[in-house]
């Protein structure tokens, strides 16, 4: 069974900086896209940031210059760098990855989510 455990989330005054895990655990053959998405409340989620297998990276304008997506492909796992924060930035961050398990079809993938909160 294939599982995303995100870590790193926490409290940060504006202008701080948190760094965002994702591991991808389970019986995982490949890993394509994975990306950062969050929520705030009230509000849709969306996509903070996207990276691929081969490292091409996208990003949400209102996070652009700010945040960097990165992965080690060796350890399943990709991370959010979130520098300059701002209190707008405050949403349950959730890790999501398209994912082809070692016995049946690629599916895409949640984490739990981890809260970020941005205040001073």
């Amino acid at each position: 069974q294939v599982q995303l455990v995100e870590s790193g989330g926490g409290l940060v005054q504006p202008g701080g900086s948190l760094r965002l895990s994702c591991a991808a655990s389970g019986s995982i053959f490949s890993i394509y896209a994975m990306g950062w998405y969050r929520q705030a409340p009230g509000k849709q989620r969306e996509l903070v940031a996207v990276i691929t297998s081969g490292g091409s990276t996208n990003y949400a304008d209102s996070v652009k210059g700010r945040f960097t997506i990165s992965r080690v492909n060796a350890k399943n796992t990709v991370y959010l760098q979130m520098n300059s924060l701002k209190p707008e930035d405050t949403a349950v961050y959730s890790c999501n990855a398209d994912i082809l398990p070692r016995a049946g079809q690629v599916g895409n993938y949640w984490g739990q989510g981890t809260q970020v909160t941005v205040s001073s």
